[in-house]
């Protein structure tokens, strides 16, 4: 059942965020600047500062990725901090009902999207290992076996 619901999430969350991506270059007057000065200030600061651009990049090529199913594990770490940005504009500079609403689906899909994936994390929160000073690329080793 999970399976189907992540498929679901993939789907319309990977939608969302191509169409949130390209909407920025196909139409520029499209983007919500929010209804709360915070927002408002927030967005235009970013776009006049030219990092929107990157981050609307960003969002096409996260979008594809998570359409086609492929780099998750990357993916979502790359999700999460655009996401983060995002949460704290719909909760804190611009809150409301549809706001929240956003917000707390947002929350959602990243964690209905980084479930399956989850023992690619697990290594990611290692507090000492041993570093692999060697010229190889290091990958790809068996999960039981890492490198010594």
């Amino acid at each position: 059942m999970f399976r189907y619901i992540y498929h679901a999430s993939r789907i319309i969350f990977g939608g969302w965020w191509l169409y949130s991506g390209l909407m920025h270059f196909i139409d520029r007057d499209w983007q919500p600047l929010g209804q709360h000065q915070a927002a408002i200030d927030f967005t235009l600061a970013l776009i006049a500062s030219g990092l929107f651009e990157w981050i609307k990049v960003i969002e096409v090529i996260l979008g594809i990725a998570i359409l086609l199913n492929r780099a998750m594990p990357l993916t979502i770490i790359a999700l999460v901090p655009i996401n983060i940005v995002i949460c704290y504009w719909n909760f804190v500079l611009d809150p409301g009902v549809v706001e929240y609403v956003f917000g707390a689906l947002s929350i959602l899909f990243n964690a209905i999207l980084a479930w399956p994936w989850r023992r690619y994390f697990w290594p990611l929160v290692l507090w000492k290992g041993r570093a692999d000073y060697g010229p190889g690329i290091g990958w790809p080793y068996a999960p039981d076996q890492p490198p010594s």
